[in-house]
């Protein structure tokens, strides 16, 4: 769930931000990081398996 990890990070972050708390601060990033992480994850997979069915149908056609 990168968009909630992404919405919660940003959150901490914040909270973090107004309340001085460095530590809260840093975790929300890392989660926010996380949810951007794994948002390009699922991108780079998407276009792996796109280019997976492209050379199948060319290997078909053939």
């Amino acid at each position: 769930m990168s968009w909630l990890d992404k919405l919660l990070g940003r959150g901490k972050k914040t909270a973090g931000e107004m309340t001085g708390d460095s530590s809260m601060k840093r975790e929300g990033m890392h989660q926010e990081q996380a949810g951007m992480a794994d948002d390009r994850a699922k991108s780079a997979e998407e276009m792996a398996q796109e280019e997976r069915d492209r050379a199948a149908e060319h290997k078909a056609q053939t």
